[in-house]
C-alpha cells in the first residue's frame, strides 16, 4: 500500500506539472485566471465518487464556477465527477442527490440556497453518504452527521475590488468628470438577503476606504439568474447618475449594459473583459477547488468534514481576476496588494464598526439572526473586538445591516 501510495504521488506530482487536466462530462474551459489547486497526498481517493448539483448551466457565471472548480479539483486527484445542471430549488435535487447515491456517489454537493432543505432530507435518508452544501444555514443546528455547509470570505474579495472602483472613481473626478459629491456607485442585486447585503457592504466599504465621498444606489432584480432584468436595472441606476458599477447577479446583462454606456464596471465571479473590453476593472470570484479537494481528502481517509467551512484570500478560497490595467486607475494593483498585506497581519477588518454608520450612530453591538428560523429571530452577538464577525459563527453570511451612505432603491425577499 505504501509503494501504491507513493506511485500516485508521484504521478499526482507529475500531473501538476504538465498541466494534467481530465476529468469527465461534457468540457467547460477554466478561465485565464485559475490556479490549479494542489491535493494532498497520501490518501487513496480511488474509493472516492461526488456528485456536483448546479441550479444553472455553464451559462450562469455563479454555476460555472462551481463547474470549474469542481472539474478542476477532480482532475487533479485523478477522479471523475458526476454534474447535474438545471436543478430547481425543489423536490427535483432530493431526486438528483438520491439518483447520486443510486450510482455510487460518497459525497453529493449542492450550490444553491434553495437546495437546502432537499440535502438535509437526503442525509437524513442516507446517513453513509456526506451531504455538503454551499450557502445554506442549517448544518449547524441540524446536528447531522453526514450534512455540512461551506462558503468563502468573499467579503475580503469584494472589498479589495471596492478598492479598484475607488480608485477608479479618484481618477474620474481628477480628470474633472464629474465632482466628489457626484461620485455614486450602482449595485445590481438578486435578493436582499444577508448573502448580497454582507457583499455590496464591503464592495462599498473597500471603495470608500479610498474615495471617502463615494455613496452608492442598489436595485434587486428577485433572481439570481434573469439577463433581461440585470440589464435593466443596471440602465436604470446608470440613467440615476451612478458612474460605476457592480452586481451580486449572474448574467451579462449588467456588464453588458455598462460596456453600452461606456460606464466602469467590476463584475463578480469571473473576468468580463473579453466581451467588455473597455469598461471591465476587475471581478472576485470564490475558489470552490480548495474546499473540493478537501472533502474528498477527508472522505478518503475516513476523516470528519467540518460542519461549517469558511476561508478566504489567505486559503486561496478569495481570488481577484487579473486587472484591466487599460482601464483600471494608476496604481490599483499597488493598492490591493496593500490592503491584502493588511489582512494578513489582522489589522484590516471588512465590517471594522468605526468606518460605518447605521442611522448615524456608531455600532457596539449587533444580535444577528445565526441559528436562522422562520421569524428571522436575532440570537447571537457578532460585534466583537470593534468589528462585526461576518461568517464566524456560521458559514453562511450573516450580515444584513443597512448602513448609511448605501440607498436601496427596492427590495426583493
Amino acid at each position: 500500500m505504501k509503494k501504491v501510495t507513493k506511485l500516485l504521488a508521484l504521478l499526482l506530482a507529475l500531473a501538476l506539472v504538465f498541466g494534467f487536466a481530465a476529468c469527465g462530462g461534457k468540457d467547460t474551459p477554466a478561465p485565464a485566471d485559475e490556479t490549479t489547486t494542489a491535493a494532498e497526498t497520501g490518501a487513496d481517493v480511488s474509493n472516492v465518487k461526488i456528485g456536483f448539483i448546479c441550479l444553472h448551466d455553464e451559462n450562469s457565471t455563479y454555476d460555472l464556477n462551481f463547474i470549474n472548480a469542481a472539474k478542476e479539483a477532480c482532475a487533479a486527484l485523478g477522479i471523475e465527477p458526476i454534474i447535474k445542471t438545471n436543478v430547481p430549488e425543489g423536490n427535483e435535487c432530493y431526486e438528483a442527490a438520491a439518483d447520486m447515491v443510486d450510482r455510487g456517489c460518497n459525497i453529493v454537493f449542492a450550490d444553491s440556497f434553495g437546495h437546502e432543505q432537499y440535502m438535509i432530507q437526503a442525509a437524513k435518508e442516507f446517513p453513509d453518504v456526506q451531504f455538503c452544501h454551499a450557502t445554506g444555514t442549517r448544518a449547524h443546528t441540524e446536528n447531522l452527521a453526514n450534512y455540512h455547509n461551506a462558503f468563502a470570505s468573499i467579503y475580503e474579495g469584494r472589498y479589495l475590488a471596492g478598492i479598484a472602483a475607488g480608485m477608479k472613481l479618484n481618477e474620474m473626478i481628477e480628470a474633472g468628470k464629474f465632482t466628489a459629491e457626484e461620485a455614486k456607485m450602482g449595485y445590481v442585486g438578486a435578493f436582499t438577503y444577508a448573502e448580497v447585503i454582507s457583499g455590496y457592504t464591503s464592495f462599498y466599504l473597500g471603495a470608500k476606504s479610498v474615495c471617502p465621498s463615494v455613496t452608492m444606489e442598489v436595485q434587486f432584480t428577485g433572481s439570481w439568474y434573469d439577463e433581461t432584468a440585470e440589464k435593466e436595472a443596471a440602465t436604470k441606476l446608470i440613467n440615476n447618475g451612478c458612474k460605476l458599477m457592480s452586481q451580486h447577479a449572474d448574467s451579462m446583462g449588467a456588464p453588458t449594459a455598462c460596456e453600452t454606456a461606456g460606464i466602469p464596471d467590476v463584475s463578480y465571479n469571473g473576468s468580463t473583459v473579453s466581451a467588455c473590453p473597455n469598461t471591465f476593472i476587475v471581478s472576485s470570484k470564490i475558489d470552490w477547488a480548495p474546499y473540493f479537494t478537501y472533502i474528498i481528502n477527508c472522505v478518503a481517509k475516513g476523516e470528519a468534514i467540518d460542519t461549517d467551512w469558511c476561508k478566504g484570500i489567505a486559503e486561496g478560497s478569495v481570488k481577484l481576476t487579473d486587472i484591466n490595467e487599460a482601464v483600471a486607475a494608476a496604481g490599483t494593483a499597488e493598492a490591493i496588494e496593500a490592503a491584502k498585506a493588511k489582512f494578513a497581519d489582522g489589522s484590516l477588518k471588512v465590517f471594522d464598526t468605526a468606518t460605518f454608520t447605521v442611522k448615524g450612530e456608531t455600532l457596539t453591538s449587533y444580535m444577528a439572526d445565526v441559528d436562522t428560523d422562520d421569524a428571522y429571530t436575532p440570537d447571537t452577538e457578532v460585534i466583537e473586538n470593534g468589528a462585526f464577525n461576518e461568517s464566524v459563527k456560521r458559514s453562511a453570511p450573516y450580515f444584513d445591516l443597512r448602513i448609511d451612505g448605501i440607498t436601496l432603491l427596492n427590495e426583493k425577499f
